[in-house]
């Protein structure tokens, strides 16, 4: 792992400016082949030979690769176009990524490519302060309308067929920015949520929890009752790490709002002011000392969860259905057969509500690949990067390297059963990603038939089902702020988010008492949120008319 990147000078500004921003965040077609990349009409290959591409690692590679260029996708990508990528991979950490990618863009020293998160305005992730406009303005990266419209017939053609897609990738301005992660349908837009042990349920004649009041006996029976069979009272009832509770809100919807904006009925809102949250808080509080949730939710640490998940000691978490459900199924097969964790329901309120909130990506979340201003190939790069949205691409980015990693049976392409049920102690995410990046994000269109065959469990299929019910209609989509509101949005934004983390663990760990949640909502109000709900609105109202 590369090490952190110390700040300098002018980039002291842009760090703070962004890092705040960062807390608050994996169809059909022929063979490939080893000719030139298909680009609709023209079959002519990009005169490109090497690309510099800065790109987040994953936890599923960066444990067997040191680079994405080992990976079969790119192995085969390179034998396809002739063209040798240079990753260069900043801290899995998203901190000390946000911290390199705003010393990387503050020097001017870019990379031919980047990915990141250019579009979204919430959730764990790498993001350009202002949104992506501001990057073009800046000169940063370049914008893409009209070579796309010359150069990449495959993606052209998907916005044709999508009009959607093209208004989620564009600005208010009209400005395509990057070749973007499209998630095709909605059986690929859903992939995490609370989960449970249902073999500590069944052992202890326990119901699935679906109110906070049922999940609060569910984890005082995990406390107390020795579910994991030990005779220790060791159990942790519940794992939410602190950024959990800002990931789609597994447990705070349950009040009806999330920890960022929101919109009800049109209007924009700020969930962490609201009256809502003060009872989330005071049930957390109360969670805590209780010792229900697990004593290290302040700090992070995915080596920990882990290890504790796999020693038998976790009861109930948030997390992803490959990377979680999956991850630990294969992870504990042998190592205990009894082992069965499952996805529970989005919580509520009250028994017979329906639940408001839950994770459901748009078809673009935000994530895409830019070409940046010192790209001196750009025409070559579009070229590149559209192999990926035309049938060949499709193959290679969503099933890898057909003859190892999958095979065509009736014009349908197919894991190979090594593939999915991978021997012991290795994951089916882990098992995929030797070959591509489908199980997390890239630039393509992820397809329902990868999703169907990597939720391969029926655990994981389930989870798919009992995900999918909340109707997420209070989510706000990705909005931009204009160019003369953009450095003032996220000034007001990142001051509020590094204030309100903060407040969150002294609230829930007891630190700052409840009574003081008045003190500060008016603190809040006192830095600017009543602006910035403002500026969140207009800007829903223009891409409501994109």
């Amino acid at each position: 792992m590369k090490k952190r990147l110390k700040q300098v000078g002018s980039v002291v500004l842009l760090s703070a400016l962004v890092a705040s921003a960062a807390a608050c965040s994996s169809n059909s077609g022929t063979e490939s082949s080893s000719t030139a990349p298909q680009t609709g009409n023209s079959a002519e290959p990009p005169k490109l030979t090497k690309l510099s591409y800065w790109v987040s690692n994953h936890p599923a590679a960066s444990g067997q690769m040191k680079t994405y260029a080992e990976m079969g996708m790119y192995k085969e990508l390179e034998k396809v176009t002739g063209v040798k990528v240079e990753f260069q991979h900043p801290p899995l950490e998203v901190p000390q990524a946000q911290e390199q990618f705003n010393l990387m863009v503050a020097t001017n020293e870019l990379p031919d490519v980047i990915e990141a998160s250019w579009g979204a305005t919430s959730g764990a992730v790498v993001r350009y302060p202002g949104g992506p406009e501001k990057a073009i303005l800046d000169k940063k990266i370049i914008k893409l309308n009209d070579l796309i419209d010359k150069y990449a017939p495959n993606l052209k053609k998907l916005l044709n067929e999508h009009p959607d897609w093209k208004k989620q990738i564009s600005t208010d301005e009209g400005s395509i920015y990057a070749f973007p992660f499209l998630r095709g349908d909605d059986k690929v837009r859903v992939f995490f949520g609370p989960s449970v042990r249902q073999d500590w349920l069944d052992k202890l004649g326990l119901q699935m929890p679906t109110t906070i009041d049922e999940w609060y006996t569910v984890l005082k029976a995990f406390k107390e009752k020795d579910p994991n069979g030990n005779g220790k009272a060791d159990e942790i009832p519940i794992y939410l790490d602190k950024n959990l509770f800002a990931t789609d809100a597994p447990f705070l919807g349950a009040w009806g709002i999330n920890y960022s904006f929101y919109q009800d009925g049109g209007k924009v809102k700020y969930g962490p002011i609201q009256p809502e949250y003060k009872e989330f808080l005071t049930t957390m509080n109360k969670w805590y000392k209780e010792g229900l949730l697990d004593k290290d939710f302040a700090a992070p640490n995915d080596k920990l969860f882990d290890n504790k998940m796999t020693t038998n000691l976790i009861g109930a978490t948030a997390s992803f259905n490959g990377g979680g459900i999956g991850k630990y199924a294969g992870l504990m097969k042998d190592k205990d057969p009894k082992f069965d964790l499952e996805a529970a329901p989005y919580p509520v309120l009250k028994t017979g509500d329906k639940a408001i909130w839950g994770q459901k990506d748009f078809a673009y979340n935000g994530v895409g690949a830019a070409i940046s201003t010192a790209n001196k190939n750009p025409i070559e790069t579009v070229k590149w990067l559209d192999y990926a949205y035309g049938d060949k691409g499709d193959l290679l980015f969503n099933y890898g390297v057909e003859g190892t990693s999958y095979k065509m049976e009736s014009n349908k392409a197919t894991f190979l059963p090594e593939i999915l049920n991978p021997p012991a102690g290795t994951s089916i995410q882990q098992a995929i990603a030797k070959y591509n990046r489908a199980t997390w994000s890239a630039p393509f269109v992820l397809s329902d038939n990868f999703q169907m065959q990597y939720l391969a469990l029926p655990q994981q299929k389930k989870a798919l089902e009992i995900w999918s019910k909340p109707t997420a209609e209070r989510k706000i989509p990705l909005v931009s702020p204009t160019q003369d509101e953009s450095s003032k949005f996220a000034s007001i934004v990142t001051d509020i988010q590094t204030y309100q983390d903060e407040m969150l663990l002294k609230f829930i760990m007891g630190v700052e008492p409840i009574t003081n949640f008045d003190q500060y909502v008016k603190k809040i109000q006192s830095m600017g949120i009543d602006e910035a709900v403002k500026i969140q609105q207009g800007a829903l109202e223009r891409f409501n008319k994109r």
